[in-house]
């Protein structure tokens, strides 16, 4: 697994503070995309102890609300079965603290991963250029659903959206 950069005290990619890790690699290579730096599976750096390390000591804050997981696109093939090794380490070690993930992908195309047991709020789809919205809260685009992954789990054949701060507790 690659990655481009690791934000901290981040406060636009999920709610409250967040350390996010930007990922290296995308497939859906979207128009208007706000980091096609990130597309390059084999850009960046190689995610290592040290950049767990910094993940960690993040998470170590008690005023970090958790870790989002961001790119290009955490489910590109090259990023897969890492991100979700990562997940569960987190979350073994940070119960408390929320995963978010952004994904190209659809919540209909993953309901079968496994990966989702780690995620507490979902980003899907592909940006679109001609559905961009500034005011839109934690998406670029209308089409962009923000799930809580627990929540629609439960329900099985609904989607439970993440309106504003705390409703995906």
């Amino acid at each position: 697994m690659r990655y481009h950069n690791i934000t901290k005290d981040d406060m636009l990619n999920g709610d409250g503070l967040r350390v996010v890790l930007w990922l290296s690699g995308c497939m859906h290579c979207c128009k208007g995309c706000h980091n096609p730096l990130t597309w390059d599976a084999n850009g960046g750096l190689l995610f290592d102890e040290a950049a767990r390390e910094e993940i960690y000591e993040q998470l170590d804050k008690p005023y970090i609300s958790g870790v989002t997981f961001s790119g290009g696109d955490p489910l590109h093939p090259a990023n897969r079965a890492d991100v979700r090794k990562l997940m569960g380490e987190i979350k073994g070690k940070y119960p408390d603290k929320t995963i978010w993930l952004y994904t190209g992908d659809s919540w209909e195309n993953l309901l079968q991963e496994s990966m989702l047991q780690y995620i507490d709020v979902l980003v899907d789809g592909e940006f679109v250029i001609e559905e961009k919205d500034p005011r839109l809260l934690w998406k670029g685009s209308k089409n962009q659903r923000v799930i809580d992954v627990k929540k629609s789990l439960e329900k099985e054949d609904s989607i439970v959206p993440v309106l504003h701060c705390g409703d995906y507790a």
